[in-house]
């Protein structure tokens, strides 16, 4: 453009054109808040999450209304474990004290039902988006395939505490209506309040949320595999079963500690006096590296896959 030229066009005009072009705007924070506000809502509404959430707060209904008929005509619970970390071990202390069911109701919600749970959510999370159509959509907004699977994580291990916290509150509710509850006497053997008994019902509770972060991650590396949601699910679930049943096969005890669920009843040592963190600090030191390998994985695979197609 000549001088003369530009001495003509308007002064605004004249320093647009010299000004430089303007950066792209950094994502901020607020959309990927929203995205992930997204994604909670797109799971907590669905029936099946809800339907999750029913059968999980009536397993500690079943097992308090159970040990209640047992114990009331002075009968005592049978069962038992060789230490102080299995189901039977707490189902012999329900009767004597409510907040016991608690501890009950997650150790025998933990081996199934709970990895179950979160195993459809996880395994539904990206396949099932796929399967319905409506990933490419996402993926039209400025988003990225990285924040989009960050938010599907994330939304993942917030089913994963939500479910968690559904059964810790029914238990407790129903320890408090079926049974006595008062000072809580340690596996240990010590006598604690019982506002310190809540307090580690509290923490078990986020305890038991954090040793399912490794199937989540699990289940969301298979849902990246597939665009069947069904299919995903499935073999999430599936793999889960079969890894259970290598945990409890006596030949095969070197290769145990590696799998996921094999320190989960870990919880049990925040019941002694002192708490033993050992066990506590094996799984979730797995869990995070479960969560770091099979996470890596689906963001390998969803970041390079064609799901627009």
């Amino acid at each position: 453009m000549s001088r003369a030229e530009t001495e003509a066009q308007p002064p605004d005009a004249a320093e647009a054109e010299r000004a430089p072009a303007p950066a792209p705007r950094a994502p901020r924070l607020v959309w990927s808040l929203g995205l992930f506000r997204s994604e909670l809502v797109t799971v907590f509404r669905r029936w099946r999450t809800l339907a999750l959430f029913a059968v999980l707060a009536g397993v500690p209904l079943l097992v308090g209304i159970a040990v209640r008929i047992e114990t009331r005509d002075g009968g005592s619970v049978g069962g038992g474990g060789p230490n102080g970390g299995d189901g039977p071990a707490f189902i012999e202390q329900v009767s004597n004290n409510g907040l016991f069911l608690t501890f009950a109701s997650l150790a025998a919600t933990l081996p199934f039902f709970l990895p179950m749970a979160i195993g459809v959510v996880a395994g539904d999370s990206v396949a099932g988006e796929a399967a319905g159509g409506t990933l490419r959509y996402l993926l039209v907004a400025p988003a990225g395939r990285t924040r989009l699977l960050l938010a599907k994580y994330a939304s993942v291990l917030a089913f994963c505490l939500a479910a968690t916290l559904v059964v810790t509150v029914s238990a407790l509710i129903v320890g408090f209506a079926l049974f006595p509850v008062g000072d809580v006497t340690l596996l240990s053997g010590t006598t604690i309040s019982l506002s310190d008994g809540l307090l580690r019902c509290l923490l078990i509770a986020v305890l038991v949320a954090a040793s399912l972060i490794g199937i989540g991650a699990l289940g969301l590396f298979i849902s990246t595999l597939t665009d069947s949601g069904i299919g995903a699910m499935a073999a999430t679930v599936g793999l889960l079963i079969t890894v259970q049943i290598i945990d409890n096969i006596p030949q095969l005890h070197a290769l145990q500690p590696y799998l996921f669920p094999h320190y989960w009843l870990s919880f049990a040592d925040i019941l002694r006096d002192p708490v033993t963190w050992t066990g506590i600090g094996k799984n979730l030191g797995l869990q995070a590296l479960y969560a770091a390998v099979f996470g890596s994985a689906a963001w390998a695979r969803f970041t390079s896959r064609d799901v627009t197609a």
